[in-house]
């Protein structure tokens, strides 16, 4: 068996799946089930070399009964969603930024360059920075997911760009998006989860 990084916990311990409680084992099973086939297909590790969940399934596993109901939450986003694949990276990789939050910048840069954004547009996004690559809709969602995510408030020209791109609806989806990204984000920063590698 593969040596553990336990840095790979940050300030958490890596959960021995050993010694799961009934409630772990759930969630740990779902994630296995759900996140650990998408996670491997778009290139990017949820897992130590020894099978342990990292990133913030690991940080999960410290509170099942919660994470289990966000990982739910997460799912209805997902689905009901009018948001596309590209907006919704850009948007992600915006939050993550604001955070700090070293393991989702890592996972969701992967997932945006599959999503197709060139990377200059990521590196931009994920330094906080303008992404003058992106174009129209793109680069107003980049716009609104930065403004909100620092300022936690946007002007009013902003405001009736986004409404005209995206409709209320639309915009609805992206603070849904921001918000479980910031719950994300925010536990990454808090326990110190790096990226693995």
């Amino acid at each position: 068996m593969a040596a553990v990084n336990e840095k790979l916990g940050g300030r958490l311990p890596l959960v021995d799946p050993a010694g799961l409680t009934p409630e772990q084992q759930d969630l740990a099973a779902s994630v296995r089930a759900t996140q650990l086939p998408w996670a491997a297909g778009a290139g990017f590790e949820i897992t130590s070399p020894d099978g342990r969940l990292i990133g913030p399934f690991n940080a999960f596993l410290h509170h099942p009964e919660i994470a289990s109901r966000f990982l739910a939450f997460s799912a209805a986003e997902s689905r009901y969603t009018t948001l596309g694949e590209r907006i919704r990276e850009i948007v992600i990789l915006a939050v993550g930024r604001v955070w700090a939050a070293e393991y989702e910048l890592y996972a969701h840069s992967v997932l945006a360059a599959n999503a197709g954004i060139d990377r200059a547009a990521i590196q931009a996004l994920a330094h906080g920075e303008a992404p003058t690559s992106l174009h129209g809709d793109e680069l107003v969602a980049a716009e609104l997911a930065q403004q909100l995510s620092k300022n936690h408030r946007i002007d009013e020209a902003l405001y009736r760009v986004a409404e005209a791109a995206f409709g209320r609806r639309g915009l609805f989806d992206i603070v849904a998006l921001m918000g479980q990204y910031l719950t994300v984000s925010a536990l990454l920063s808090l326990f110190e989860v790096p990226a693995p590698g």
